[in-house]
């Protein structure tokens, strides 16, 4: 019988990429969005295994649960991958008080908040299953720390000792919690003036290009298989050796 992951923020990037290969491998996919239905649905057509579609913003945790509960409505459920993730530059001096609060609002919200429910409904179930693995995408930040980025990079942080702290607590419950960190990977080039610094920031990375979500998904592939049985609270970075800790 085919296993079935539910991977978040699905519909592009890391995610999308995450869930080609995961259904390369023969994995049922959940495919998660927020607003971009017509991608989600353009993955949809695109993998093989069967797969569901399912929208939930997750800038409000409260739809977290209900995203969980609608998944596993439609059938059993072995991993989950907490990708979905906002980056929002701002700095920590100069914003408004309006604008930092909504930015620590938005950003804790999708990038700890949700994963923390999610993860919640899932180690329940799991446990009731006898098992099952989760995985975290967090960022190289999360250890570096970025300037002009600094609410970024607290969130990741936070969901680097989650993972830690959960693989601890979980581990006799036959849960597996591990998270991938990604540095610069060219999903990134749509970013504003990225064209413009893409030379300064090849000048950082020893392999000499940035990461593309498919690295990332090989990572995440390897996590997920029978080849990662003993393995829990690892963080794999995916940064070309351009930093280590």
């Amino acid at each position: 019988m085919s296993k079935r992951v539910l991977v978040t923020g699905s519909s592009r990037g890391i995610g999308r990429a995450i869930a080609l290969q995961l259904s390369a491998e023969g994995w049922d996919i959940a495919i998660h969005y927020s607003v971009a239905e017509s991608e989600a649905q353009s993955l949809k057509g695109q993998i093989a295994t069967a797969s569901e579609v399912y929208q939930a913003d997750l800038s409000d945790p409260s739809k977290a649960g209900s995203l969980f509960d609608k998944v596993i409505s439609d059938g059993p459920l072995d991993a989950i991958v907490n990708n979905a993730g906002i980056y929002r530059p701002g700095s920590f001096v100069d914003q408004t008080d309006e604008e930092f609060g909504a930015q620590l609002e938005e950003t804790f919200n999708v990038n700890l908040a949700s994963p923390i429910a999610l993860t919640r409904k899932a180690t329940r179930y799991f446990s009731e299953r006898g098992g099952g693995k989760i995985v975290n995408v967090a960022s190289r930040v999360g250890f570096k720390g970025e300037g002009g980025a600094a609410l970024y990079a607290a969130s990741k942080a936070a969901l680097i000792n989650l993972t830690r702290s959960l693989a601890v607590e979980l581990a006799p419950k036959n849960i597996g919690v591990f998270a991938i960190a990604p540095g610069w990977v060219n999903t990134a080039m749509a970013r504003d003036g990225m064209q413009e610094r893409l030379p300064a920031i090849l000048e950082t990375l020893p392999l000499g290009r940035m990461a593309s979500p498919e690295d990332c998904a090989h990572a995440v592939s390897f996590l997920l298989s029978n080849g990662a049985a003993y393995l829990s609270g690892q963080t794999i970075d995916i940064n070309g050796g351009s930093y280590f800790h």
